[in-house]
């Protein structure tokens, strides 16, 4: 059985349905968690991501949303913890649901450098990112936003150089980026209460709040990270440089990408210069 299949049957089997449900009438679907009570109603029509999540979860791939569809993506909401968990086939699920595939490895297409010492890794294609020292993953992978088209978010290896608790952007109306942690100009990781499955950023790595939260307790002043990939609708940029990657000129970091001892073990000065406002 495919892990994609195994997947999907154990969120049925959790619920109280048997394997065979994935391959049972809409009308078996309908049958409660126990067998004995009805299944709540789950009536969201097809979704955008409707052909990618029945492949995922091992539904048949027609595109159209049917009971069964809809109550397998529900309990997959439901097991993400996506509220609400109401079966849609939106682009949140399917963001979510590729986190919860990588989570045992997710350098396992071996973009991300191993070293010895500890690496943020900034996956853009897939929206996601996890530290890892050596091959040992320490921080899992969690969804991020990363910049949108014309404010990309800048690839390459880069440092943290800069952490601050509370701060408010001096950039963009005084927006708040709780637990910052700057590694390129005015990039940095940061939680947010917005949409992250929405748009883009102005460059920096948004992430949930509690995620950002614990990144900030982890890392360290000094610390590495490799960013690479294209988040999906952006890098058509004409040629001229954006707002963003002018502002980070201003800051005299702009090559800070090429930074040649930016691949190279934090030394203790930079590991000892953690702070914290």
């Amino acid at each position: 059985m495919s892990s994609r299949l195994s997947f999907a049957v154990g969120l049925a089997c959790t619920a109280g349905l048997t394997g065979q449900l994935l391959a049972a009438s809409p009308a078996l679907a309908e049958e409660g968690r126990s067998g004995n009570a009805p299944e709540p109603p789950c009536t969201s029509s097809s979704g955008a991501y409707q052909w990618q999540l029945e492949k995922k979860l091992g539904l048949p791939q027609d595109g159209v949303q049917s009971t069964q569809d809809c109550i397998i993506i529900r309990r997959a909401q439901q097991r993400l913890g996506i509220k609400p968990a109401d079966g849609k086939a939106d682009l949140r699920t399917y963001r979510m649901l590729l986190v919860w595939e990588v989570r045992k490895n997710p350098n396992a297409q071996g973009k991300c450098p191993v070293r010895s010492y500890r690496v943020t890794c900034v996956d853009l294609n897939r929206q996601i990112m996890w530290v890892q020292t050596g091959k040992k993953v320490v921080f899992a992978p969690v969804p991020i936003r990363s910049g949108k088209n014309g404010y990309e978010t800048r690839r390459g290896w880069h440092k943290i150089y800069l952490k601050r608790a509370r701060h408010f952007s001096t950039i963009y109306n005084n927006a708040p980026m709780p637990h910052s942690q700057f590694f390129n100009g005015g990039q940095a990781f940061h939680g947010t209460k917005s949409d992250l499955f929405k748009s883009g950023s102005h460059g920096c790595v948004n992430m949930y709040a509690a995620d950002a939260k614990r990144l900030f307790d982890l890392l360290k002043v000094g610390d590495r990270v490799y960013v690479w990939g294209t988040k999906p609708g952006t890098g058509k940029r004409n040629g001229t440089y954006s707002d963003d990657v002018l502002i980070a000129q201003g800051f005299g970091s702009f090559n800070i990408a090429e930074d040649p001892t930016a691949d190279r073990p934090p030394t203790q000065e930079e590991l000892q210069a953690a702070f914290d406002e």
